[in-house]
């Protein structure tokens, strides 16, 4: 499974990871899905695996090396230093456009997944019945969490641990927006929004010599939790992607029926013509700690086919599909 890659093709990875950090930060995007249409989800899976027991003996050993062949680590620091980049870097900028273009924003992730489902099942082979309820399955599931309702924020350190095995299921299962699950358990402004912009104001101060920042309860209150909440992450990383490497192996078809209609059934998570519900008490709002509303939910409803911005929606739905089908052609030609 491992790779020889050349330098085009190492820069190329870090910002596939780019885009699958940005992905995964998103509610109702899933940085599982990128990583599936970008060609290397396997081999995220297969690396993840290797975090093992054996990995462990490699390193307490003192067997450097061998311990980074293992665990294929030239692909994991480029994929994940792309993603833990992007939340600080690309990320932002998805912040502005979809704070400034909510609804074309939508739309062209809209047009992705369109795009990602054809990418996904063309080659998939003969579709028994088996196949098919597994689909109907997966579709299923990924309608039923669209209607789901919203939990309360809860800064729990065990639930805070929770949610990062949970959330990073984003990554490692095609579908399913972390993201998305955490505005369900109620934590996403809190481990998403609040916690990575204390964590950056933390890294800024330091870097520029002021260490007085330690001192502040409430920025090492989220910093705590952001470690806790890394902590789950990784955990549910390796645990995930062993459980996911088993049926893969043993259930390949399945597994891939059920992606499929799960990304099929989260196209109602990511449908462009919502509006926000936010948090309130009584008739005041919620305000996270830069003074934005808490977002609870989202409203969706059918879009009036005259207006103008239903148009401009359209064409990056049709932007987001293109863009698909372009990977796919340049993949082809590629490998002929």
């Amino acid at each position: 499974m491992q790779q020889e890659r050349t330098f085009a093709k190492k820069i190329m990875l870090f910002i596939k990871g780019l885009a699958m950090g940005a992905a995964n930060k998103v509610p109702g995007v899933s940085g599982g899905t990128v990583s599936f249409v970008f060609g290397f989800y396997e081999e995220l899976i297969y690396s993840f695996r290797k975090i093992n027991l054996v990995a462990f003996k490699l390193l307490i050993n003192g067997r450097f090396k061998s311990f980074f062949k293992y665990i294929n680590s030239q692909f994991l620091l480029l994929v994940m230093g792309g993603s833990i980049f992007s939340y600080f870097s690309i990320s932002l900028v998805l912040d502005f456009f979809l704070e400034n273009y909510e609804l074309y924003v939508w739309s062209w992730f809209f047009g992705m997944i369109i795009g990602s489902i054809y990418y996904i099942g063309k080659d998939f082979g003969e579709w028994n019945s088996t196949n098919i309820i597994s689909l109907l399955i997966g579709a299923a599931v990924g309608i039923s969490i669209s209607f789901l309702t919203p939990a309360k924020e809860n800064d729990n350190l065990w639930f805070v641990f929770l949610c990062g095995i949970i959330g990073v299921s984003g990554m490692t299962l095609p579908g399913l927006s972390g993201s998305f699950i955490l505005i369900l358990l109620g934590n996403y402004v809190l481990l998403l929004v609040d916690s990575v912009n204390v964590l950056f104001n933390i890294i800024t101060n330091v870097l520029s010599g002021n260490f007085k920042v330690f001192s502040d309860p409430l920025k090492m209150k989220y910093l705590k939790i952001i470690a806790v909440f890394t902590a789950g992450s990784a955990f549910g990383l390796v645990s995930i992607s062993h459980v996911l490497g088993y049926v893969l192996k043993r259930w390949h078809n399945i597994v891939n029926a059920i992606i499929i209609g799960f990304i099929t059934g989260s196209l109602g998570i990511v449908w462009p013509w919502k509006k926000k519900v936010y948090v309130t008490e009584g008739e005041t709002f919620l305000f996270d700690i830069d003074g934005h509303k808490i977002i609870k939910n989202y409203e969706r409803f059918m879009p009036d086919i005259l207006a103008k911005e239903t148009a401009i929606a359209v064409l990056f739905i049709i932007i987001g599909i293109s863009l698909i089908l372009g990977i796919d052609y340049y993949e082809r030609k590629r490998t002929k």
